[in-house]
């Protein structure tokens, strides 16, 4: 029962949004992209992105960040964060919408296999086209080594 009601929370936005005539984004449909990085579930993620998306990470060589583009690279780049941090959490999500751009803003945790731990404030910038993230461009704080406790 507890996994129908999991699906049912993930899926169902995705499924409204899917038939709405105007394909205006909510903040239950950026919640319902949250919970589904919360429940690792790359699929549903993905659903909530545009074909030709793009993922613009919080760290890379570049100035930027490194860049993902297209769904199976964003969907490889996300499935490697979960690999990284197998606990991965996005906690206190905010969500705000403008038009066709939006952000949320979350708290994130997590347990490398080393067994350090990150906590770090963060947000995700938007941009939407026909009801679905075109870009999620990440940004998060930078804790100082060791300033875990």
């Amino acid at each position: 029962m507890k996994k129908l009601l999991l699906l049912i929370t993930l899926w169902a936005p995705i499924l409204i949004m899917a038939q709405s005539e105007n394909n205006k984004i909510t903040e239950q449909f950026l919640q319902s992209f949250a919970d589904a990085f919360n429940a690792h579930d790359t699929k549903a993620i993905m659903m909530h992105m545009t074909e030709d998306c793009i993922f613009e990470a919080s760290a890379g060589a570049e100035k930027n960040g490194e860049k993902f583009i297209g769904q199976e690279a964003v969907s490889k780049a996300f499935e490697a964060v979960f690999a990284t941090f197998p606990d991965a959490h996005w906690a206190h999500a905010r969500h705000f919408i403008s038009g066709n751009r939006g952000f949320s803003e979350w708290t994130f945790t997590g347990t490398k296999s080393d067994g350090s731990k990150v906590e770090v404030t963060g947000c995700d910038l938007f941009t939407f086209k026909n009801g679905k993230i075109a870009v999620k461009n990440s940004y998060r704080k930078n804790r100082l080594i060791g300033a875990m406790k």
